[in-house]
């Protein structure tokens, strides 16, 4: 290694399980990374809440619970932040920025809420902003579509980007269980959180998908943009039809581009035939699945969270950004040129899967079809299935706009021959 390379001070916010293994991992394979980088890479100042907690690979000198100091030191050209929600880290790392240090965040609810605030801010001050391991942990996604396919035209990025959901849902396919009874076990076995609503109801992902459509079309995406439906109110039920139809049920996460040249954003659980790539996506494993105009369909898959796969992507972006400092160059920015539309959900295209329960007599098949029918709303099969005095019908539908299907489920449940309408759910299939 050249005598004269340079040093780079690194701070970071937070010291949790990732902040924890990219020190581990700065420390174990310096030499390698100042190879890589051009650059010795020195963690110089860590924030944390509690200074007292046992760290490894984190020496006490360097850490501090006055994070405003990490962002405002002059000596520190390079900021990783892995202290996760909205504030104060969002007025941290616009500190920070003012300051002229690069960026490398995680913090995927920050981006996709406050992105378009925090990219003008890198833009104004001349920094880098990286955020790799904000989406999909280890798998190196975000670069491969900022760099090595934009010269092509994107037309859906589809994922499994959440891992807890994930698991429920490969556990629910497998082995029959309730949602309840996989939840619980996945608490258990560290895969959940305590308050797990940010996973099952879709939010983690749904920021996830903002981020992907952002970079994906060329447009601002927020949270807010994005459609959202979880996975709490699936049945063991649910996952039977999908397994009889040789399907299983994903949340996935989809950006497309409509018929129209408009945007749609959506998190919800969809039923993916057993033949594509992304139904063989088992456990707390993520994937995303892109199609292209020219190179036609992608797959990238991985570990999407964890203390270690998280921090090699944060590390990822810590050595191109190095790169650059020592370059003098900048990397790239927000491309939001193409400025689209966000289409909404009532209008976005898609198959539709529906249960019903009826009453069990002659006529009910008509009138349910004719219920379709006046809606707009074709069928492209019916299967029926006996339950005492009362029948089920399981209805795929052709494409639809989301808003003639919801008139369609309206009259179902005003209807004297349904007795209720059980569940709703999403066809993966050409939504133009």
């Amino acid at each position: 290694m050249n005598a004269a390379v340079t040093t780079l001070h690194v701070g970071m916010l937070g010291c949790g399980v990732v902040g924890s293994n990219v020190a581990r991992l700065l420390q174990e394979d310096s030499g390698d990374f100042a190879a890589r980088s051009g650059a010795n890479l020195k963690l110089s100042k860590v924030a944390v809440k509690n200074i007292n907690a046992k760290r490894d690979f984190v020496p006490n000198e360097i850490l501090t619970t006055d994070a405003n100091s990490v962002v405002s030191d002059p000596n520190i050209q390079i900021v990783i932040e892995v202290m996760g929600g909205i504030e104060p880290a969002r007025e941290l790392i616009l500190t920070a920025i003012k300051n002229g240090k690069s960026i490398i965040t995680a913090n995927k609810a920050l981006l996709a809420l406050h992105g378009g605030e925090l990219f003008d801010a890198a833009d104004k001050n001349g920094v880098d902003l990286y955020y790799e391991a904000a989406v999909g942990g280890a798998i190196p996604i975000l670069r491969p579509m900022r760099e090595s396919i934009v010269g092509d035209h994107v037309h859906r990025v589809m994922g499994i980007v959440n891992g807890t959901t994930n698991y429920i849902l490969t556990k629910m396919d497998e082995e029959g269980s309730a949602f309840s009874d996989v939840l619980k076990e996945a608490q258990s076995l560290g895969f959940a959180e305590a308050d797990p609503t940010a996973d099952i109801e879709g939010h983690d992902a749904a920021a996830k998908a903002a981020i992907l459509a952002g970079l994906a079309f060329h447009t601002r995406v927020s949270s807010s943009d994005v459609h959202c439906e979880g996975i709490s109110k699936l049945t063991a039920r649910d996952v039977e039809v999908a397994r009889d139809m040789n399907h299983v049920i994903k949340l996935l996460a989809i950006a497309e581009l409509t018929a129209d040249n408009r945007v749609s954003v959506r998190v919800h659980p969809t039923l993916v035939s057993r033949q594509h790539p992304l139904a063989s996506v088992r456990n707390a494993f993520n994937a995303v699945f892109i199609e292209a105009e020219s190179a036609g369909e992608l797959m990238f898959y991985g570990r999407g969270a964890g203390g270690a796969p998280t921090a090699s992507a944060v590390l990822g972006d810590l050595i191109a950004v190095a790169r650059n400092k020592t370059r003098g160059v900048e990397g790239h920015g927000e491309t939001d040129y193409a400025d689209l539309a966000i289409a909404p959900i009532d209008d976005v295209n898609s198959r539709y899967l529906i249960r019903v329960e009826v009453a069990d007599k002659p006529g009910v098949l008509a009138t349910v079809a004719q219920l379709f029918a006046s809606s707009n709303v074709s069928i492209e099969t019916v299967r029926q299935t006996g339950r005492g005095d009362s029948a089920e019908l399981i209805v795929a539908t052709h494409s639809a706009p989301e808003k003639a299907l919801n008139k369609t489920v309206a009259a179902l449940s005003q209807s004297d021959v349904v007795k209720s309408v059980e569940s709703v759910l999403r066809i993966l299939g050409s939504g133009k």
